[in-house]
């Protein structure tokens, strides 16, 4: 627990706690968006030069 109250700059154990698991959801869902997009599984109407024409 120490630990966790260092490495979130927490004061108490908490909000560490709270922050590491925010993070950590965080992160897992991060993770599974780039396996859908990896395997191709994400149907999306536009092509990526659509997509940089409407940041312009």
């Amino acid at each position: 627990m120490d630990d966790l109250v260092k490495l979130t700059g927490e004061r108490k154990k908490s909000p560490a706690v709270a922050k590491a698991v925010d993070e950590f959801v965080k992160r897992r869902k991060a993770r599974e968006f780039g396996r859908i997009l990896r395997e191709g599984l994400l149907d999306y109407p536009m092509t990526n030069d659509e997509i940089e024409a409407l940041d312009r």
